[in-house]
């Protein structure tokens, strides 16, 4: 059976995404092994940060001149690599912050290309199907990873390497099924006529105004940027911030319970991202607007959580988180498809990404807070903060209406 190429090429940004997230679960791990503290812990789960929005940037604006499938196979050998080091680090803490680091340049150097590409091998389609089947392959892999590993180490020997083994065998699989997939007819230097019909009124208009790159518009910093950094909040608050809560309730399967609330945020993420497509389809702005309720009421539901350890009520926060998660997402990949003409896309998306990312440094803030103020003080602000973000969406939204008509 041939496997479409958008699909081949969609695996692979999948599998890395599984990657990025498998650690989260073993957070526990660590901590029950080798007694780390909660703000290293947290900083080295953000670590990779460093390494991902360099490599975002650079590799973004590589991909438009080398072709992305240059940038993904190095991508995929670095994955491994970063695995393998990771699977040596449970008894050497140094080798956890490289390990986190390498994966953030392997993210870094796959998403923007990877994301790109397949919006490009899905010319032809509906508007907007490249983007919904790169945002569901980018999230299948985040939901995918902390899942298994959660479940790998809770119930299976040696859990702090089996997670990262089982991922270099799927990142050697899927590469071999990368390697020789086609590039698009954009990144071969002959525009498609498909890609010229799906040109938007956007993009068109920003051709003809001159050689400003999307990135740098008032557009993407006004109606983009403010809501990026909350993609990734929702998703670390609920797996990073709320298991830490909830351990003790979780008695003997901490583990595997961290791993479910990690699955289940960025797969509620998926579930929610087609009908954001629709929503945001007839209502440009509406997705993002519905994210950042969703954040709001999601971290307020943690600040009760630090006051009655519920299981159903950590259960529908993280639901809410991960609609947060789903829908900024979708919003802010679907305004940029809009926005940017084809040569902005990958560097513009991968602004979009380094600026998402930041949300993985909220718990090790959160936890160096706590060393200060009481818990739900630092959570009551950060609630506070995204009410705001939330108040700059809908703005956005309603000067947008106001301009169309």
């Amino acid at each position: 059976m041939r496997i479409p190429p958008w699909l081949r090429v969609a695996s692979a940004l999948s599998v890395i995404g599984w990657g990025a997230n498998q650690f989260a679960p073993l957070l526990l791990v660590y901590r029950s092994h080798d007694h780390l503290s909660e703000t290293r812990l947290t900083a080295i789960f953000a670590a990779y940060v460093i390494g991902l929005i360099p490599a975002l940037l650079i590799g973004g604006r590589l991909a438009t001149r080398v072709g992305h499938r240059a940038i993904l196979r190095p991508a995929l050998v670095l994955g491994a690599i970063s695995s393998l080091v990771l699977a040596f680090g449970e008894q050497q803490t140094a080798l956890l912050f490289v390990g986190r680091i390498l994966y953030g340049v392997t993210m870094g150097m796959a998403m923007a290309p990877a994301t790109t590409w397949v919006k490009e091998l899905s010319t032809g389609r509906p508007a907007g199907t490249g983007a919904r089947r790169a945002a569901t392959a980018l999230s299948a892999g985040f939901c995918g990873g902390p899942l298994a590993s959660g479940c790998l180490a809770e119930w299976l020997p040696a859990p702090a390497v089996l997670p990262y083994a089982v991922h270099i065998v799927l990142i050697t699989t899927i590469g071999a099924l990368l390697w020789n997939a086609p590039e698009s007819p954009q990144q071969r230097g002959v525009p498609s006529a498909a890609a010229a019909s799906e040109s938007t009124p956007d993009a068109n208009r920003q051709a003809a105004e001159g050689p400003r790159h999307t990135a740098l518009t008032w557009h993407f910093w006004l109606r983009v940027a403010p809501m990026a950094p909350w993609v990734f909040t929702c998703a670390s608050v609920s797996f990073v911030i709320l298991p830490t809560l909830m351990s003790a309730s979780a008695g003997s399967f901490a583990i595997a319970f961290t791993g479910m609330m990690a699955g289940a945020t960025l797969g509620v993420g998926v579930l929610v991202q087609q009908p954001a497509r629709s929503i945001e389809a007839r209502h440009p702005g509406t997705a993002t607007a519905l994210g950042m309720v969703a954040a709001t009421v999601g971290v307020l539901l943690v600040v009760v959580i630090v006051g009655h350890r519920s299981i159903a009520l950590t259960v529908v926060t993280v639901v809410v988180l991960g609609c947060g998660y789903g829908l900024n997402l979708v919003g802010g990949l679907t305004r940029i498809e809009h926005a940017a003409p084809p040569g902005d896309l990958a560097l513009t998306n991968g602004v979009f990404y380094s600026l998402s990312y930041l949300g993985f440094f909220v718990p090790t803030v959160v936890s160096v807070l706590v060393g200060h103020w009481p818990e739900q003080v630092v959570l009551l602000g950060l609630a506070a903060v995204a009410a705001v973000t939330l108040v700059v969406a809908v703005a956005g939204q309603r000067a947008a209406r106001v301009i169309r008509h």
